[in-house]
């Protein structure tokens, strides 16, 4: 069993930076030897080259806006667009620049090419802001880090991975 957890976001722009501040935060810690923890900021094929790498799961962390209360943590399975239902002029768009690409873009590559894991978890963060420019997490975001890295190690440890 390999499982990739990959932290996204912009450091730049607050809150969006989530994901990275967890997955340095796991980075430092601990990691078992069948998780590859990885940073991806924007890049989303970033995110598709370590998928062809090779993963049986995959759990990103992110910022997600589900109109939720700020700092709330949810765990959700992604929806990913069949690249092949989608009219040639769309799908152009879609993946025009798959560089600066939303998680959601860097799946639909991934299942496109085969190596999207069926697997495949989002560790998302509501958070306050996550357009303007800042370094810094808000208060609420930066204190649902720890809950986030909770949920990872869950979902880890679900697949039958020790992960204290």
């Amino acid at each position: 069993m390999t499982v990739l957890v990959a932290g996204v976001g912009n450091v730049l722009r607050g809150d969006d930076g989530f994901g990275v501040v967890v997955a340095e935060r796991l980075q430092a810690g601990a990691v078992p030897d069948q998780v590859k923890v990885v940073e991806t900021g924007i890049g989303g094929l970033h995110l598709v080259q370590e998928l062809m790498a090779g993963a049986d799961a995959l759990v990103v962390v992110d910022t997600v806006d589900l109109g939720r209360e700020p700092g709330t943590v949810l765990v959700v399975r992604p929806e990913v667009t069949d690249v092949g239902s989608l009219p040639l002029l769309t799908r152009n768009d879609q993946l025009a620049d798959v560089h600066y690409a939303t998680p959601e873009r860097a799946f639909m590559l991934a299942s496109a090419l085969g190596v999207l894991p069926e697997q495949t978890w989002v560790v998302g963060c509501q958070p306050v802001d996550a357009n303007s420019v800042a370094r810094e997490l808000h208060p609420e975001v930066a204190a649902a880090v720890d809950d986030a890295i909770a949920e990872v190690r869950t979902l880890v440890r679900g697949l039958g991975v020790d992960w204290p």
